[in-house]
């Protein structure tokens, strides 16, 4: 069977929602080998967690610098060991940081790159939705080891309990990668809610909430009481009502939840783009004719200042 790499991306050493999604992928198309960023201690924190998942092999990329300097840095250690190792192909999280370093992977090893992926076959074709989630495309790398990054929450994770094989790999950032570093960090997150991005549920609120009061008193307190993150469509974050970094929509996050409430939100294509590969969406909107009913599972016409605190407490009453 062929290598499968899985870039793990990780805070501390604690691995992201996506390495189960992407070591689950790579065991049904191969070994699942798994390769980490990072200093000694950081993979031993991590190790628990990639065995859980079915790591057969992880390579650690050791470095205490390698996390403070741009994405070049990972990029050029990950092709050097792909290519050393033979891989078969090369999966990342559909992340910011994944993207960036899925690009300057393929160019180092002269590969094709495949985003957005939302499964991957057997024969390793990716299947995509693409303009703004229209059309469903399955494309196949046709050149080079497959570079294919994958949208969070597209895979179910399955545990598969086994004790990866561990190689250390010196790596050393060079000087152009070092002249841009990292200074500082700091955490977007609410009130302790899941990342945007990996949450399995998101409460959304758009131009229906009327206000930042509206999101403080009406859709926080659902996502809260769910366990979800909060998203906001574009003229909500325009408005000044949410923070930008938690817009939803082609020029926000793109987030693939089990649930999805939309609350308020006309469904314009470009905030569907963001959402609509959803697995439940359930719609609060006043008007019957918004597009966003299109894409419901479940929807419910009203005013989302009664129906959604109606909502929430019921949610608290069933926990």
């Amino acid at each position: 069977m062929s290598e499968i790499f899985v870039f793990i991306d990780h805070t501390n050493g604690a691995p992201a929602k996506t390495a189960g999604e992407l070591l689950t992928l790579a065991r049904s198309l191969g070994n699942a080998h798994a390769v980490i960023a990072g200093t000694s201690q950081e993979l031993d924190a991590a190790t628990p967690t990639l065995n859980k998942f079915g790591a057969a092999s992880i390579t650690l990329l050791e470095s205490s610098e390698i996390n403070n300097h741009p994405s070049s840095a990972i990029a050029s250690a990950l092709a050097d060991v792909a290519k050393s190792k033979g891989a078969g192909a090369i999966l990342l999280p559909s992340t910011a940081r994944g993207k960036e370093i899925a690009g300057r992977l393929a160019v180092a090893i002269d590969s094709g790159v495949i985003t957005d992926a939302v499964a991957v076959s057997a024969d390793v074709v990716a299947t995509q939705n693409v303009f703004g989630g229209a059309t469903i495309v399955h494309s196949k790398v046709s050149k080079g080891i497959p570079v294919i990054t994958v949208r969070t929450n597209s895979i179910a994770p399955v545990q598969s309990g086994g004790s990866a094989v561990r190689v250390d790999v010196a790596v050393e950032v060079s000087a152009a990668a070092s002249a841009t570093k990292v200074v500082n960090r700091v955490s977007v997150q609410k009130s302790g809610r899941p990342d945007l991005s990996e949450a399995a549920i998101v409460v959304s609120g758009g131009r229906g909430v009327g206000s930042d009061e509206g999101f403080a008193s009406v859709i926080e307190p659902l996502a809260d009481s769910l366990g979800a993150a909060v998203g906001a469509s574009r003229a909500a974050t325009d408005a000044g009502w949410y923070p930008h970094q938690f817009q939803v929509g082609q020029t926000g996050k793109t987030v693939s939840p089990q649930l999805y409430v939309a609350n308020g939100i006309s469904g314009a294509i470009q905030h569907r783009a963001g959402m609509q590969t959803s697995k439940t969406v359930v719609v609060v909107n006043k008007d019957a004719d918004a597009p966003i009913f299109d894409l419901a599972d479940f929807g419910v016409i009203g005013d989302l200042h009664s129906v959604v605190p109606d909502l929430t407490a019921r949610v608290k009453a069933r926990k």
